[in-house]
């Protein structure tokens, strides 16, 4: 994909072309029917290191989330947007002067939605990939990874996504990387002449990990992240099996021939890091385990 200038972006002269196609059609008046949360509106009397056309908008550093993946990001019962993801991304915003503003996008629509200019970045635990690199850049910010969570005491000695499943039920989230993880290896369990994995799907993470807490379900297939904030909530009532699995890193997403942006957000994480905020804030959500050990370059 050819460099898009923020300019043109800005004057929405991306409506049409460059693959937008979502977010060409209404996606202006999804995002302003959407809760934009501001969080942490203090930049701490730092002078503003960016402006427009390096950001769409004077003081602000707009970020595209899909906020509802706790813990890293989701809304409080007040309606605050909150989560890693939140806080890393408003530390971000207040070292470079500005004041972080958090609008809630569709998953399936956020890269377009970066791409027609209606944030500046991505921030939503969005993993890296090749097909992604292909039309955005990437600044790693931490580590993603799949798990297995069971009853506290793990009944069923379940060692995780392996042969220890087979003949078990597996209950995951709909269309999720943890489905096609869980049928991969109920081939391998029948491949090996052993049973099956039974498979059931639910719309929310709750509903499948009540399944376990009920039985009626073994275990409880997910995102190592969702697996630790339930298990947070739960305290003594679950457990992971065995060790987190498929780790791959995750990126905030700048479109590409932004590189003034890249660079200045490349530098205020690269500070993060070394003053201890990005590690305060991991450990806040009980994260530590998919931290990066130390800033790492962008990817294009």
């Amino acid at each position: 994909m050819r460099p898009i200038s923020r300019l043109a972006r800005h004057s929405g002269a991306l409506a049409k072309g460059v693959g937008v196609g979502l977010a060409g059609l209404g996606m202006t008046a999804m995002l302003a029917g959407m809760p934009g949360s501001v969080a942490g509106a203090s930049t701490h009397g730092k002078t503003a290191k960016l402006s427009p056309p390096a950001i769409l908008q004077k003081g602000e550093l707009q970020f595209c989330s899909t906020i509802a993946t706790p813990p890293v990001e989701y809304y409080t019962k007040n309606h605050k947007a909150t989560g890693t993801d939140v806080g890393l991304g408003s530390a971000i915003a207040h070292q470079l002067g500005l004041k972080p503003v958090w609008l809630n996008t569709g998953f399936t629509t956020i890269i377009p939605s970066l791409q027609a200019g209606h944030c500046d970045l991505i921030m939503s635990d969005l993993y890296i990939k090749p097909t992604r690199l292909k039309v955005v850049n990437f600044i790693p910010y931490m580590y993603a990874s799949e798990s297995v969570v069971v009853k506290k005491g793990n009944p069923d000695h379940i060692t995780g996504m392996n042969m220890s499943l087979c003949g078990k039920s597996v209950a995951a989230n709909f269309s999720t990387t943890a489905v096609e993880d869980a049928q991969a290896q109920s081939a391998a369990c029948t491949k090996a002449g052993k049973k099956s994995i039974t498979i059931t799907q639910f719309k929310t993470p709750i509903a499948a990990l009540q399944q376990v807490a009920l039985g009626r379900a073994d275990s409880f297939a997910t995102t190592t992240e969702d697996g630790a904030y339930y298990m947070a909530q739960r305290k003594g009532t679950y457990q992971f099996a065995g060790k987190a699995y498929g780790k791959i890193l995750a990126g905030i997403a700048v479109n590409k021939g932004d590189a003034k942006l890249e660079a200045a957000v490349t530098k205020a994480l690269k500070t993060l890091f070394h003053n201890h905020t990005y590690n305060k804030i991991f450990k806040k959500f009980g994260l530590a385990q998919e931290e990066l050990a130390k800033p790492m370059k962008a990817q294009s």
